[in-house]
């Protein structure tokens, strides 16, 4: 007689729904994720990863352990700050609670004397204001790719024949019948060298050229020259870009053209100065002595300097566009900014990150060495390892190459994987066959925790 297959024996889903464990999860689970979880549960069992009289326990279990998100709030022991698989800069305590008070209703567009509607991200755009003076105006959009593609696609000067001085301003150039009076400005003059691509593939060069607009390279990859650029201008040039390559560095022979150069170049043909920065720093920072800054460079005479909200200046992920009001307004006023506005939990935590001393980025770049060695001394004489020099790294497209000398815990490579799974979930560094475990991103509170963890996949590892 053939027996009979106990898979035929998996509970039906209606009688896996009267569960009262499963009726108590409905109060906070919706009906679909239950079901999601229950059918998950039901085909391990048909594909024999689970036995039938496991079925209801792992239901259970789930529920208990399901959260609202299926994000994991991780420990972030591989010494980058700005590490982009973990969603770059962690907010501040003020920031995460300027997020909680604004996830209700909140007057992100009404005036509460006037009861009248009001404009939204004006206490960001005020921060944004006080924090870097230069600045005449500023705009928050929804992430740095943004704010690029909508200020090379909203400032367009009129450009001018090669060696001639005849242009229009900026206020000018907004007029459509001063452009139509002329050759239609689509060419964006920039450095070969500043051809960046981020991370994922995704290519600056691609994101420009989604706008109509025609990228006019300019010297080579290691060198270009002011001359380089004035030999570019003609009559279809619609503006200057200068893009920082945060990501990578070029040495030896290399000469590259500064900010202040190119304002005379874009004054002599009344084109506008666009400057993508990437990283975010408001002021110069000792500990990245070569940076640049959103104030020197509008200073230099950028006309808008575009960074990003989640990199060095530690803050949510937004498009930072800065610079000369008449500029910021051409930008804001254009039909495409609509599209790229950000939200009010965007907004609250970027005011507070401005508005508040320290943040979790800045913390670990300016931290204190000997007490990050005393720290890491002791989780390694309670685990029983070694501690080795560690350089940490700024990450997310900022200073590359610059070294953050510190140390970090030895241990088996394999003890990555474990502790990258467990509770808490701490991500290392595997490099050359070691597990490193660098504490400068992580919370002092949580070195005991990281402590027990270790010792547990030691132990399990034998």
């Amino acid at each position: 007689m053939v027996e009979s297959d106990p898979r035929r024996s998996i509970p039906r889903t209606d009688s896996l729904l009267s569960l009262p464990e499963v009726i108590a999860a409905g109060e906070n689970l919706s009906y679909a994720t239950i079901k999601s979880i229950i059918a998950e549960a039901q085909s391990a069992a048909r594909a024999g990863e689970i036995t039938v009289a496991e079925v209801a326990p792992t239901i259970i279990s789930r529920l208990g352990s399901s959260s609202a998100s299926s994000l994991t709030p991780v420990l972030n022991a591989t010494g980058i700050l700005v590490h982009t698989n973990l969603g770059r800069a962690p907010l501040s305590p003020a920031a995460q609670q300027a997020v909680l008070d604004a996830s209700g209703y909140v007057d992100v567009e009404m005036d509460l004397v006037t009861g009248k509607r009001s404009k939204r991200g004006t206490g960001a755009k005020a921060a944004l204001l006080r924090a870097c003076p230069a600045a005449g105006d500023a705009l928050v959009v929804n992430n740095g790719a943004a704010a690029l593609l909508l200020a090379v696609t909203a400032l367009r000067g009129r450009g001018s024949a090669a060696g001639s001085t005849v242009g229009t301003d900026l206020a000018a150039a907004s007029d459509p019948a001063v452009v139509s009076s002329a050759v239609s400005p689509t060419e964006i003059i920039v450095s070969r060298g500043e051809l960046i691509e981020i991370g994922a593939g995704f290519r600056l060069t691609d994101l420009m050229t989604t706008t109509g607009a025609r990228l006019h390279e300019v010297g080579t990859t290691n060198r270009t020259h002011l001359t380089d650029y004035a030999n570019a201008v003609g009559p279809r040039t619609a503006s200057l870009l200068k893009v920082h390559t945060s990501n990578f560095r070029v040495e030896g022979f290399t000469s590259s053209v500064q900010v202040s150069e190119l304002r005379g170049l874009a004054d002599d043909h009344s084109l506008p100065l666009i400057v993508d920065l990437g990283s975010g720093l408001f002021t110069h920072d000792e500990a990245l002595p070569d940076e640049p800054d959103i104030d020197a460079a509008l200073r230099a005479g950028a006309d808008v300097v575009i960074v990003s909200g989640d990199k060095l200046l530690g803050g949510p992920q937004a498009g930072l566009i800065l610079g000369r009001r008449e500029a910021v307004q051409r930008i804001a006023t254009h039909p495409l900014a609509r599209a790229m506005r950000t939200d009010k939990l965007t907004l609250a935590a970027l005011e507070a990150t401005i508005t508040h001393t320290g943040n979790p980025v800045h913390d670990a770049l300016h931290i204190d060495l000997d007490e990050l060695r005393r720290r890491t001394e002791t989780l390694a004489e309670a685990v029983g390892a070694t501690v080795v020099p560690h350089d940490g790294r700024v990450g997310g497209g900022g200073a590359p190459g610059v070294p953050l000398p510190g140390w970090a815990v030895e241990l088996p490579e394999d003890c990555a994987a474990a502790l990258r799974t467990g509770d808490p979930t701490i991500v290392t560094r595997v490099h050359q066959g070691r597990c490193l475990v660098d504490l400068r991103c992580v919370p002092a509170s949580e070195d005991d925790r990281i402590a027990a963890a270790i010792a547990r996949v030691l132990a399990a590892n034998g």
